[in-house]
């Protein structure tokens, strides 16, 4: 029963990610942020800034987003 639970709470917090990635808005452009698998961070394609995610918990302060490089970063992350 404990093993069973375990998996239940590891998946739920997977479902827990991609449900906030679609709830979260960019704290500067205010438009949809997109979960990157590869960096495991939210992505504004808006203005190309991506927002880390420490230990399961958006950072969303403006300081803490990384401005990406090219344009076609934002698509390959």
């Amino acid at each position: 029963m404990v093993r069973l639970n375990r998996v239940l709470l590891k998946d739920a917090g997977n479902a827990i990610d991609k449900t906030l990635s679609e709830i979260l808005v960019c704290p500067l452009s205010k438009q949809p942020l997109r979960f990157c698998e590869k960096t495991k961070s939210l992505v504004s394609d808006t203005i190309g800034v991506s927002f880390p995610i420490k230990d399961g918990i958006p950072c969303l302060v403006p300081k803490d987003g990384k401005i990406l490089e090219e344009e076609g970063d934002a698509s390959k992350a």
